[in-house]
């Protein structure tokens, strides 16, 4: 995290709410997860934090892109035009996959053109591709498990193991290449268990498939869920790195090629909330603090991320168990009812949150008239 007197800085330049995005973070995250995983692409997941301007951070330094709405594809198409002529002539559009197993028509129609890999888990979607982008290439969307993950994804999205051959073959039958499979083991998974499951899964489908005659499969997405280092109980990525290393070395020959979809891992301990106190009382004993942002905006994944973000001051003092409130006139603008802050502070004073970069500003509304946080860039 920046230095506390930079954010002190920063707030006094720019004003409050701000959301501070730290590029210096961000290249040392992943050349973190490329040191641990090299032989993993990284397809940075743009619905973590779509701004382009951390788009254009992780392209420089190597990475692709996960996209799920047209419109994050177009985050990614006009950032990386705007580049150097030598970049552009670089840039190849197998460096994004669509991993949202369901598109709409129109959707799928704007993409065809850059025969995009996208991801499928039924029949339906099969023949939504054929009709509407034919020039596609797809992989396979397994369900597998979610057990320890903070947001379990299974329920909504992924093909039955039993079915998944015969989806791969249908989508052959109709004219269109499946390239390979992908999975996801689910948000913010501390549970290692689930790499190694859906890995030998995986090559199982592999497997059958071949035996079943369809042999042009040569990509395995392990989809995101890589865990952020919110607090000491979760374990280092090293760990985890090593794990799936040794599985994947040990079931897919050199010559598949591995992506993966980390979004919460490359940004949440790149992005800082700075919040300024705008209101202070005592309720039923209890000391509570209103600041100037909230879960309609930078704290919104308290309610859509199941995440807990800190809430800390800038200087110390006796501390004692308060509330924090959001600025908006609803009840469940509620930061926190259990924050351990000085009693003395006053208002006006500051306070902030670190480690709050993804699954947050991106979700950020215009609820009751205010705005998002600005949003400040440093070390680019």
């Amino acid at each position: 995290m920046l230095p506390l007197n930079r954010l002190q800085k920063l707030a006094a330049r720019h004003g409050t709410p701000l959301f501070v995005v730290d590029h210096d973070q961000i290249r040392r995250n992943y050349a973190e997860f490329k040191k641990h995983l090299p032989r993993v692409q990284a397809y940075y997941a743009v619905k973590a934090e779509p701004l382009p301007e951390i788009v254009e951070t992780l392209y420089k330094a190597g990475a692709s892109f996960d996209v799920a709405s047209f419109p994050e594809f177009l985050i990614v198409h006009e950032n990386i035009k705007n580049l150097s002529a030598r970049r552009r002539q670089d840039y190849i559009w197998d460096k994004i996959i669509y991993a949202n197993p369901i598109k709409a028509t129109e959707t799928l129609e704007q993409l065809d053109q850059y025969r995009p890999l996208v991801t499928f888990d039924n029949i339906e979607e099969v023949r939504k591709i054929k009709k509407h982008a034919p020039h596609a290439g797809l992989a396979l969307r397994l369900k597998v498990a979610n057990t320890g993950a903070m947001v379990e994804l299974s329920s909504k999205f992924g093909a039955a193991p039993g079915e998944a051959v015969d989806l791969i073959l249908a989508a052959v039958k109709a004219g269109l290449v499946v390239e390979g499979l992908s999975f996801h083991v689910g948000s913010q998974t501390t549970n290692f268990e689930n790499y190694v499951q859906a890995i030998n899964l995986a090559a199982n489908i592999f497997k059958e498939t071949r035996e079943r005659g369809y042999n042009k499969m040569n990509l395995l997405d392990i989809g995101g869920g890589f865990p952020a280092p919110y607090d000491n109980t979760v374990k280092p990525f090293r760990d985890l790195a090593r794990t799936i290393n040794k599985e994947l070395d040990r079931l897919f020959p050199p010559d598949i090629e591995i992506l993966a979809e980390p979004g919460r891992f490359m940004i949440a301990t790149a992005g800082t909330s700075v919040v300024k106190i705008i209101g202070k009382a005592v309720r039923d004993g209890k000391l509570c603090y209103y600041v100037n942002d909230g879960v309609y905006h930078t704290y919104s994944g308290i309610i859509f991320d199941h995440c807990h973000y800190h809430m800390k001051a800038f200087r110390k003092g006796r501390e004692q168990i308060c509330s924090v409130f959001g600025p908006t006139c609803d009840a469940l603008d509620v930061i926190s009812m259990a924050e351990n802050l000085p009693e003395d502070l006053e208002l006006g004073e500051l306070l902030y949150s670190p480690d709050i970069g993804a699954y947050s500003h991106a979700s950020s509304t215009h609820f009751n008239g205010f705005p998002p946080a600005k949003v400040v860039h440093v070390n680019r």
